[in-house]
């Protein structure tokens, strides 16, 4: 899910300066923090001391805070936002997927839609997956490909080092400017969605946090290494997808690299939109088919979906913008935050206290930030 947005990165840093180098490892730091008070909530300890695993969703983890005020109010907000989230997800790799077949064979005769099209003829196997198996391979091959594309990037960058100038950097910014290479580089971490299943289906679950650590910690040093080599190569003419400043052989490559990594990319949110709407309606075990047309209903009325919206919805990135300004920044900062705060007040020290409101606090700020921009960006649109 992180490629796209990893591609941002060097036109992040053309419009924070310095400052983004900072933000790049907040942000790792603050995301790997949401995620482990996220896991921590889906336990509870027992009489003897031990921790215990009582819940396994992130809808389970809202039901338990809102129990007082509905049984299953906090369950129906989380899953609506995970769904929207990651619909809309799956709709931006159908955009992206288009665009890149259209840069990549500019010759035929071809429109961007139609080529969106073909790309969704080759995702109508996605309507089969039944198992978190076949996805975790299908990320594995999207993770391959996603190091090519960072590593061809590099080198190139590398080659060009002579011409290389911390001068490049920008001090004084411009306010939205800056609010957008915010989002850009907090959104590239965002995996909260998929961490309470993550952990669940761990051989060693107690190995988590460990994980999450060394995750975030080499995510940073890549998004950190690519984007200032990107940087520092182009300067002002960074584009905002890097791949756009490559030369023309190397384009086209990476272009068909980032149409693999699109098409790979799909199946884990739309595996997950599904499951989660599925479990909804049939009130039974997440990966337990017992009705196959059910589920080979909701899969397919998914997928159709989200080709009708990449079709037919106008100004699909400022909605992608402002959807994403309210779900990914209350599914990473808002949510983890305030569950955490909600169920373990008693035993959290003092600091755990602060930092749990300062991450709930810069979360809303980033939030109302984003849909400021995605509003405004809107009715210069609509004029």
């Amino acid at each position: 899910l992180q490629g796209i947005f990893v591609l941002g990165l060097p036109y992040a840093l053309l419009h924070s300066g310095y400052s983004g180098l900072l933000l790049i490892v907040l942000a790792a730091a603050l995301c790997c923090y949401t995620g482990k008070i996220l896991i921590a909530c889906l336990y509870e300890e027992h009489e003897d001391g031990q921790l215990v695993r009582v819940r396994d969703t992130y809808e389970d983890i809202a039901n338990a805070c809102c129990k007082k005020l509905s049984p299953s109010l906090g369950g129906v907000v989380v899953n609506v936002t995970q769904v929207v989230e990651l619909i809309m997800t799956c709709i931006l790799y159908l955009v992206a997927s288009g665009n890149l077949l259209s840069h990549s064979f500019p010759y035929v005769p071809v429109t961007e839609k139609t080529w969106s099209v073909i790309a969704f003829v080759t995702l109508l196997p996605c309507i089969f997956i039944r198992t978190l198996k076949i996805v975790s391979k299908l990320s594995q091959l999207c993770s391959l490909v996603h190091f090519v594309i960072i590593f061809v990037v590099i080198t190139y960058c590398l080659t060009q080092m002579h011409q290389w100038s911390w001068a490049k950097f920008r001090l004084s910014l411009e306010f939205e400017d800056f609010l957008v290479s915010v989002g850009v580089i907090i959104f590239s971490y965002t995996s909260q969605i998929f961490l309470p299943t993550l952990e669940g289906n761990m051989k060693n679950p107690g190995e988590f946090r460990c994980m999450l650590n060394w995750t975030h910690f080499f995510a940073c040093i890549l998004k950190t290494t690519f984007a200032l080599t990107a940087f520092l190569t182009w300067g002002e003419k960074t584009k905002e997808v890097i791949t756009d400043n490559l030369p023309s052989f190397l384009e086209t490559l990476v272009n068909l690299c980032l149409l693999t990594k699109a098409l790979l990319s799909y199946p884990l949110p739309f595996f997950a939109a599904t499951e989660i709407v599925y479990s909804c309606v049939s009130k039974d075990n997440h990966s337990n088919y017992r009705s196959p047309l059910l589920a080979l209903t909701v899969r397919g009325s998914f997928l159709l979906l989200t080709l009708l919206m990449a079709m037919f919805t106008p100004h699909f990135a400022l909605l992608m913008g402002l959807s994403g300004s309210v779900t990914g920044a209350a599914m990473t900062f808002l949510l983890p935050s305030l569950f955490h705060l909600k169920l373990k007040w008693e035993k959290l020290s003092f600091l755990e206290k602060c930092a749990d409101i300062s991450v709930f606090i810069l979360g809303f700020l980033c939030s109302l930030a984003g849909i400021v921009c995605s509003i405004k960006g809107l009715l210069e649109i609509f004029g």
